[in-house]
């Protein structure tokens, strides 16, 4: 163990166990199939990342399996290769100090829309409520480096949304926390269904700006406990 990781090991417990526990929130809302998609967090006063390793079957995700890297990509703890989507995870949190979780899926619907390059309207108070507005499109990029990670970060600049539609790829999602990262792609993917099932049935109406304004206020300050 790094001296990295020591300094910081209980916190990073808590999040091993977190980051696996949220892994099987994807199969259970169909976000993914087989050993895809992955949930990763920042751990807090570290340069560090807890995240799932590659390729092993969600049945088999366990806190001690799950591996911690750098914000590099590297790893630094675990026995396992850090999931492939490591690089773009550890851009994210690179220059975006604001987030601590992330989250990719191939949801069906959701990916259909990245499939075309082709954003999400907003056109359901859902939408305006969780997303601020579209869920816009990034651009193609492969994996293996950090040329995801850049278009997510520069797609999301703009925008209130914590959804990003990687062209031709698949959703990442950000938020505070891993938890909120969750839940972000979860409503990405029920909406992405909704829009499109609305699309068969004519043209579905937009939300004028000043209410979307209005519905994301009143969600993101004042819904809830």
């Amino acid at each position: 163990m790094s001296a990295a990781v020591a300094a910081v090991a209980d916190t990073i417990a808590v999040l091993r166990r977190e980051v696996a526990a949220l892994h099987a929130e994807l199969p259970r809302n169909q976000l993914v199939a087989w050993t895809s998609g992955n949930v990763s967090a920042r751990v807090p006063g570290a340069d560090l990342l807890v995240i799932k390793p590659s390729g092993v079957a969600y049945d088999e995700i366990s806190p001690a399996n799950m591996v911690v890297t750098d914000l590099a990509g590297t790893l630094v703890d675990g026995d396992l290769s850090p999931s492939s989507d490591t690089a773009a995870h550890a851009y994210v949190y690179q220059h975006m100090p604001h987030v601590g979780g992330v989250v990719h899926t191939h949801s069906t619907y959701a990916t259909a829309w990245a499939a075309r390059a082709e954003p999400i309207p907003c056109v359901l108070t859902a939408i305006a409520d969780e997303f601020g507005g579209e869920i816009p499109v990034g651009p193609f990029a492969l994996i293996g480096d950090d040329s995801i990670g850049q278009g997510i970060v520069q797609t999301l600049a703009g925008h209130r949304s914590p959804a990003v539609l990687m062209r031709n790829h698949g959703v990442f999602t950000i938020g505070a926390t891993a938890k909120a990262a969750v839940k972000a792609a979860v409503m990405c993917e029920d909406v992405a269904r909704t829009v499109h099932i609305a699309r068969q049935l004519g043209t579905p109406l937009p939300i004028a700006e000043r209410d979307v304004d209005a519905l994301y206020a009143r969600y993101q300050n004042a819904y809830g406990q």
